[in-house]
């Protein structure tokens, strides 16, 4: 049994959290003219061509609105512009220290993988790489309330499924998802989340930080074989799939329906949070999956489909996706969610 001391602290730590949350700026209303789909021009980063050291295309973001824009079914003028996640609203999940950590360039180049980073000074770093971030994080936690009043919401960025409370990896600096779920516990008044990761990798950020939190269920379909290989965040994913490197689109689309079934039978969610990292992409260095760009876009309206069928809230994350090619893809995918009436974009695809 804890000791009373104990419980009061922990009781403390839950108000301060409460506090925290309930006085954030990060849950705006948005005019019902705008559609639920989330995007700033500061989510992407270039940095004195640094960026481009790292894999990730740290332009795709914008690229995808632009196609968005381009092919006519999004008005530029509709898109939700977030705000930056302030230090108070991160320290609902992360401590105090992390986020001191983050002060130091070395520590960022380590996370963003990019070790010329840490020659650079860090009032820069925070400028051109976390603030970005940051602005990520503000979409991914304004989805939610977005997507509980009109079902559906779709953040051009975000997904940074392998930062936890205490530690960042893997190109992910903030837990955007935890950072989400816990937002809506107490301002969306939910008690159930789903988080569904199709990312290519392991989602262990959000698996540590829900570990013991039986109100959030962990699908996750992964590839067991490559980064981050964290064996003990595995013991937290409540259903894993384990897709293994080269699968081919048919055989991942059936295990993803099976998925799918028995998630649906096990957990009854309030909202989804779809991480849809494209990283599965055929040809993606990382991922190292076979799934073709039409395999994509199904993917991600079977999980459209899945919401919708149970009239849940959906969130959808972009996540990772290592090739110049991916922005087209999820572009591509979000048109074939509007012509199945799943989302309901502001423009109607331009007549040619």
């Amino acid at each position: 049994p804890s000791s009373p001391m104990s419980s009061s602290s922990a009781n403390d730590a839950e108000a301060l959290m409460r506090n925290r949350i309930l006085s954030s700026k990060l849950y705006f209303d948005v005019s019902p003219s705008k559609v639920p789909l989330i995007y700033s021009e500061s989510y992407d980063i270039a940095f004195l061509g640094i960026e481009k050291l790292h894999p990730f295309d740290s332009s795709k973001w914008g690229r995808i609105c632009r196609f968005l824009v381009s092919f006519g079914i999004l008005d530029k003028k509709c898109i939700v512009e977030p705000l930056e996640a302030s230090k108070d609203d991160l320290l609902v999940v992360h401590s105090e220290s992390y986020l001191n950590s983050l002060k130091e360039s070395s520590k960022v180049a380590m996370i963003v993988e990019v070790p010329p980073v840490a020659l650079i000074p860090n009032c820069l770093v925070q400028q051109k790489v976390l603030f970005p971030f940051r602005k990520q994080v503000g979409g991914t936690i304004l989805a939610a309330k977005l997507a509980k009043e009109r079902g559906w919401a779709i953040n051009v960025g975000g997904g940074f499924h392998h930062c936890s409370a205490e530690k960042g990896g893997g190109f992910c600096a903030y837990a955007d998802i935890s950072l989400c779920i816990h937002f809506a516990f107490v301002r969306l008044n939910i008690s159930r989340v789903m988080i569904i990761d199709l990312d290519a990798h392991q989602g262990n950020g959000h698996e540590m930080d829900f570990s013991y939190d039986n109100r959030v269920y962990i699908l996750d379909m992964y590839n067991p074989g490559i980064y981050p290989l964290d064996y003990e965040a595995r013991n937290y994913i409540n259903q894993k799939v384990e897709v293994k490197s080269g699968t081919l689109t048919e055989e991942y689309l059936q295990k993803l329906d099976e998925a799918l079934v028995v998630a649906g039978q096990r957990f009854n969610p309030e909202l989804v949070i779809y991480n849809a990292g494209t990283d599965i992409l055929e040809g993606d260095p990382l991922g190292r999956l076979e799934i073709s760009p039409d395999g994509i876009a199904l993917r991600d309206e079977k999980v459209f489909r899945f919401a919708r069928e149970k009239n849940i809230p959906i969130v959808m994350l972009t996540s990772g996706g290592y090739m110049k090619s991916s922005a087209r893809v999820i572009a591509d995918s979000i048109v074939n969610l509007s012509k199945k009436c799943l989302i309901e974009t502001s423009g109607a695809p331009k007549s040619t």
